[in-house]
């Protein structure tokens, strides 16, 4: 499954040379996982409120072309791996109508226990979670 996330781009995500910072992309990288986790039928805060979380532990971006002030923005966002253990989501975000990507990243989660923090095993706790996850992971590219 991938999803798709219009993002309109602020004046408040850009710096002095007028395009976006840096640091507004794994803001991004969230709305995206965010909008997967609901079109799979399992919003986050219900995830949360189900005992289970999922902090970032790793993210990696890409920086190919600029974005502005205005730009319309496609972000696209696919589950590459689920274990036992973490989950790793893709993304790639295109100008609007563009067909190679100005930006591309990843982000590396744990599933932990919502009380405790600590590490969890998915496919023990929930083999059903797990299951429906597993199937909708995308190959890497």
């Amino acid at each position: 499954m991938i999803t798709k996330t219009r993002i309109v781009v602020r004046y408040a995500e850009t710096d002095r040379m007028g395009i976006v910072h840096h640091s507004n992309y794994p803001i991004w990288y969230e709305v995206g996982r965010t909008d997967f986790c609901r079109e799979m039928g399992l919003p986050y805060s219900q995830m949360e409120a189900q005992g289970i979380m999922t902090p970032l532990i790793e993210v990696n971006s890409r920086f190919i072309k600029p974005a502005q002030y205005e730009d319309e923005l496609d972000l696209r966002t696919r589950l590459l791996l689920v274990d036992g253990m973490r989950l790793k989501f893709g993304y790639e975000i295109y100008k609007a109508g563009e067909d190679k990507p100005i930006n591309t990243g990843s982000t590396l989660h744990l599933w932990v226990d919502a009380k405790t923090f600590r590490p969890i095993n998915l496919k023990a706790l929930r083999p059903e979670l797990y299951a429906q996850m597993r199937t909708l992971m995308e190959p890497d590219k």
